[in-house]
């Protein structure tokens, strides 16, 4: 039976917002003095819950709220929320960079966190010094260290660069630097945020191929923060959703995402008999996102086709209505325009499926407007903005290039070339 190496009971954290302290010299004595002898803070107020998108009431924030969980040993975790749901608080009060503000947390064995780029590393010591001096932190010998320092260095591809002080490391070899120490020094538990996003492909399969040879083969226990679906679904088998400081859902993996990704994207809408968009000749009843299987979804790889499917009602005979599915990105620029095949119906109801290709959207969240019209008179029957909406994810871990990061633009279409000596 595996043990309990995390156990969180009661967990909150409470940060001031705008000046920090009380505001008076008597009064954050008072407060240090409470704090001390374990009594409640006298000038606490009630704080807001973690949302960032409204405005602040009390001037103090809850950035984790009544957390209770547990994580067992050899378990890989992945911890998935919006920005600013309270995931890197978390690893950070976990990791002891920061106290909680009330409950209580019990750790079995060493923790090494990669927070932050640059995280536990001096800017002025080399990465070997750097290297000698994480590990002495953790508790480790010289001799210990040593007998690691090779395996780090290769993993890390630094060896021309070891004796270089860590300041005048780009971000992605600190990042190299940083998780091979942290995987290497074969703490109980690794704590890793969204910081490998930083490193290209061919450093990301490493990291996530390490991650899970700890896991599986070393039994040691993981915990993941990441915003790339596919990486946290191909690494972790138990999923924790953090949504404005709280647990909302904790267990299978796919669960988890599924009810993240329902909570997050409206890729189905329908209408009864008293709301339907439309005129006296066509009726709006359905719009929704499907796969190649015919089944709903709410986000799709990047390189699968996938279907707009709008089910509508004819009220005469002899009408011509087409479908047509408006684009928009995240910053409101419309995209493209899908036209269905026109064809002439007779009454009765009607589904039509508009498949978009592959390997055509870039990897974000698209809105998506439909309209039913006539093309040849130019009618519009109905036409309704920001219906649904379709998340494009990407693995980036299986691209061909090295390239890790963010493409820019709104579509990324993939073309063929070649190259011809002349």
């Amino acid at each position: 039976m595996a043990k309990t190496v995390i156990k969180v009971e009661n967990l909150s954290k409470l940060y001031d917002l705008g000046l920090v302290g009380t505001g008076t010299l008597s009064r954050d004595l008072n407060r240090a003095w409470a704090r001390l002898f374990g009594k409640p803070d006298p000038y606490a107020k009630l704080a807001d819950l973690n949302d960032r998108t409204s405005i602040s009431k009390s001037g103090s924030v809850w950035a984790l709220k009544d957390l209770n969980f547990s994580v067992q040993e050899g378990e890989v975790l992945g911890i998935i929320g919006k920005n600013g749901a309270g995931k890197s608080t978390l690893l950070k009060v976990l990791s002891q960079i920061t106290a909680p503000t009330t409950g209580s947390i019990k750790v079995r064995g060493r923790i090494a966190s990669l927070l932050e780029v640059g995280t536990g590393m001096h800017p002025e010591m080399t990465a070997q010094q750097n290297i000698y001096l994480n590990g002495s932190i953790m508790g480790m010998t010289r001799n210990e260290v040593s007998s690691k320092f090779d395996e780090i260095v290769d993993f890390a591809g630094i060896a021309k660069y070891i004796s270089t002080p860590i300041k005048r490391f780009s971000s992605g070899m600190q990042v190299r630097l940083g998780f091979a120490v942290a995987a290497f020094l074969e703490p109980e538990i690794l704590i890793v945020d969204e910081v490998l996003a930083v490193g290209d492909a061919e450093f990301q399969r490493k990291a996530i191929g390490k991650m899970q040879d700890v896991s599986q083969n070393a039994g040691r226990t993981v915990l993941f923060v990441s915003h790339n679906m596919e990486a946290v679904l191909s690494l972790c088998r138990q999923g924790m959703l953090i949504e404005q400081g709280g647990i909302t859902y904790m267990g299978d993996v796919k669960e988890a995402l599924t009810f993240y990704t329902t909570k997050r994207h409206e890729s189905a809408r329908s209408w009864d008999d008293s709301n339907r968009p439309g005129d006296r000749l066509v009726r709006l009843n359905k719009v929704l996102i499907i796969d190649k299987c015919m089944t709903q979804v709410e986000f799709v790889d990047i390189r699968e086709s996938f279907g707009v499917c709008v089910e509508f009602e004819v009220m005469e005979n002899g009408i011509r209505p087409t479908p047509n599915f408006h684009f928009f990105s995240k910053t409101n620029t419309l995209c493209f325009v899908a036209i269905a095949e026109e064809v002439t119906l007779d009454r009765g109801f009607y589904k039509s499926v508009t498949w978009i290709p592959g390997d055509l959207l870039n990897n974000q969240i698209y809105r998506i407007g439909v309209a039913i019209t006539s093309l040849k008179n130019l009618n519009i029957h109905l036409y309704e903005k920001d219906v649904i909406e379709i998340e494009i994810t990407e693995n980036r871990l299986e691209r061909i290039d090295a390239y890790g990061g963010e493409f820019p633009g709104i579509l990324r279409p993939k073309f063929e070339s070649e190259i011809i000596k002349l």
